[in-house]
């Protein structure tokens, strides 16, 4: 039984795809049963500077980190909103580091039954220049993983 879901979200409308099936999952519970859903987000330590043709990575502040931390909490209670209106219990959390690596981790560390993410659905040269969060995740944990495909007119926005 799906009790608990991790769905791991980046802020855009091709991730968000994912969320009308977890509401559906959701929705479908017996009476009386609480899905869980927990909607993760994973924020990268540092920023690139670019001049010319060259770049730095430059590590946010502490000050800096606690600001977009806060502003991603914002935008992962606002993402719930369908889940709890559809029964849900609804945990938030940001996670700091690689994507993939993070994911994986906090799906353990909540017991996650599932991973539900979307992906662009991209294959061949296109996949290995730009790499594949949702593989890795795949390849790389021990949770079961929903993988949507987002529809096309979301890779626009």
């Amino acid at each position: 039984m799906l009790n608990k879901v991790l769905v791991p979200l980046d802020g855009s409308k091709v991730a968000e795809a994912v969320l009308p099936h977890i509401e559906g999952l959701v929705s479908g519970l017996a009476p009386g049963i609480k899905g869980e859903v927990t909607l993760f987000h994973v924020l990268s330590p540092t920023y690139y500077v670019v001049a010319g043709e060259a770049g730095a990575p430059v590590r946010y502040t502490d000050a800096e980190m606690e600001q977009i931390k806060k502003k991603t909490m914002g935008y992962l209670e606002k993402a719930g909103e369908g889940l709890r209106s559809k029964g849900a219990v609804v945990e938030c959390k940001v996670g700091v580091g690689r994507a993939a690596e993070e994911i994986n981790k906090a799906a353990d560390e909540i017991n996650a039954d599932l991973v539900a993410m979307s992906t662009h659905g991209r294959s061949g040269l296109s996949r290995w220049a730009f790499g594949s969060v949702t593989d890795r995740v795949l390849r790389g944990g021990n949770r079961p993983v929903l993988m949507v495909r987002a529809p096309r007119e979301t890779e626009k926005t």
